[in-house]
């Protein structure tokens, strides 16, 4: 008799790992460049062919110590990378200074490392067949992520909207109820532009506005009609010093202004990633944004 434990079974698999064997087996990437580090589109044209079949990322916030859910995060994306040939970038995602801590940055890295996993690929451009570090902070990028939110403004694609948390949430409607335009959403991307600035001066009073994508109110996904905040949005809430980026960006410019982290309703912070009959979105996001080179 032939134990069961003999019979050929088929491999588990999961929605992701069919997405990537998919991609791979279509070369859906088999062009890609890779620059050495994140960056827009002309960063990368300038790099080499991305030995990296697969890059993943693991994005923790250094707020707090890492639970079980982070754990199984870091082997689901480090492991699949190391599984398809690639490597997993960690990025910390350091945009809120008033809650973050080197001690946390030192601890998560301490985890990743315990769990088996590192973050080294011979992939620089400039030192072939070298291993280098793939660990990156997000506050490295603030000018980028600038930029792509003026760029954003002036395609149209974002506007200021400065209503009330309470307007906000009576504006989003409900799931038999469309919702409704803010009155700012009409602002000419030259006037979106000029508040989007005093609002990274810092002349616009504390939490009293955000840059929000012109996603479609009446989409049948409500998660959108929350605050969808653009990639890249500006705080108008002051913040301590950053812990790398110094003075420079005093005021945390990824941040959704009006919904800090001392905000209690966490729950219309959210932004479903499937964004159903969405006017502004996420694609048209990305076409737009790979025409100008900032992706």
């Amino acid at each position: 008799m032939t134990s069961s434990v003999d019979k050929d079974f088929a491999k588990p698999s999961n929605f992701l790992r069919s997405v990537i064997e998919n991609d791979l087996e279509q070369g859906v990437y088999a062009a890609r460049k890779w620059g050495g580090s994140p960056g827009d589109a002309q960063h990368h044209a300038q790099g080499m062919q991305d030995p990296a079949k697969v890059r993943t990322r693991f994005p923790p916030e250094p707020n707090g110590y890492l639970h079980i859910g982070h754990a199984k995060s870091i082997w689901l994306n480090f492991e699949l990378a190391k599984e398809f040939g690639g490597v997993c970038h960690l990025r910390f995602d350091d945009t809120n200074p008033e809650k973050e801590e080197q001690e946390y940055v030192d601890s998560i890295r301490d985890a990743v490392k315990w769990l088996g996993y590192e973050t080294y690929l011979t992939d620089s451009p400039v030192a072939p067949g070298t291993l280098q570090p793939h660990e990156y902070f997000a506050s490295d990028y603030f000018d980028f992520m600038y930029r792509a939110a003026e760029y954003l403004i002036n395609a149209g694609l974002a506007y200021v909207d400065e209503q009330t948390p309470d307007q906000m949430r009576a504006a989003r409607g409900d799931f038999n109820t469309p919702g409704t335009d803010s009155p700012f959403r009409t602002r000419s991307p030259e006037e979106n532009l000029a508040r989007f600035r005093q609002m990274r001066d810092g002349e616009l009073e504390d939490g009293g506005a955000i840059l929000r994508a012109k996603i479609d109110m009446a989409s049948a996904n409500i998660n959108p009609r929350t605050t969808t905040p653009v990639t890249s949005g500006a705080s108008t809430r002051c913040t301590p010093m950053h812990i790398r980026s110094r003075m420079r960006w005093s005021r945390s410019p990824i941040r959704s202004p009006r919904w800090s982290s001392k905000t209690k309703d966490r729950s219309t912070t959210g932004c479903s990633p499937v964004w159903q009959k969405v006017a502004c979105s996420p694609a048209r996001i990305r076409a737009s944004m790979n025409s100008r080179g900032l992706m």
